[in-house]
C-alpha cells in the first residue's frame, strides 16, 4: 500500500510545543528501536530535561513545533544553528512510521523555516529518514563518520539549498 493510501483522511498538523508534549517525547526517544535507528542514545530523564529546557526551548533562534496526527502527538520537529549553519531535524513516534508523517510534517516545516541552505544530519542506515529528506528536496552533501555510545556510525549529510 502507497504511503498516499496509508495517510489518506489523517490530518498532520504543526503546533507550538506544549510542555505537556514532553513526557511523550521522553518516552518516544526512550525506544530503542528509535534510538538505533537514529543512531542516537537515549537520555535519562534529568538528562532529557535539561537538554529540552537549554537547548530547545531555551534557544531563541531555534524553531521547534510538535507534530500531531488526528490529533494526537506523533512527535517534534525543530530547526536550530550550530557550527555556523542551521540544521533540521525530526523524531516520530515509532507508532507512526512508514505512514507519511515524517515527510508530511517536514514538508509543512520547510514552509515557517525559509532559511536556506538547510542542513540534515542522519545515520546512513536510516533508509526511511533519507527518503523523507530526498522527498522533501534534500541531496546529498557528503558522508562523515562518528562515534554514538562507543559505536562507529557512518552519518550522511543532506542539504536543501
Amino acid at each position: 500500500m502507497s504511503t498516499d493510501a496509508l495517510m489518506e483522511g489523517r490530518d498532520v498538523r504543526l503546533r507550538n510545543i506544549e510542555l505537556n508534549d514532553l513526557p511523550i517525547f521522553y518516552e518516544q526517544q526512550l525506544d530503542a528501536d528509535a534510538t538505533r535507528m537514529a543512531a542516537f542514545p537515549s537520555r535519562d530523564r534529568a538528562a532529557f530535561d535539561a537538554h529540552w529546557a537549554t537547548n530547545i526551548l531555551g534557544n531563541p533562534a531555534a524553531i521547534n513545533q510538535t507534530i500531531v496526527v488526528d490529533g494526537q502527538v506523533a512527535g517534534n520537529i525543530g530547526s536550530w544553528s550550530q557550527d555556523g549553519v542551521r540544521l533540521v531535524g525530526y523524531w516520530i513516534g515509532k507508532e507512526h512510521w512508514g505512514k507519511g508523517v515524517a515527510t508530511r510534517a517536514l514538508a509543512a516545516f520547510l514552509h515557517l523555516v525559509t532559511e536556506r541552505p538547510l542542513h540534515a544530519h542522519v545515520a546512513k542506515h536510516n533508509v526511511g529518514s533519507i527518503r523523507v529528506l530526498e522527498k522533501c528536496g534534500f541531496s546529498l552533501e557528503r558522508e562523515e563518520s562518528g562515534e554514538v555510545s562507543g559505536e562507529d556510525v557512518a552519518e550522511l549529510v543532506l542539504v536543501l539549498r
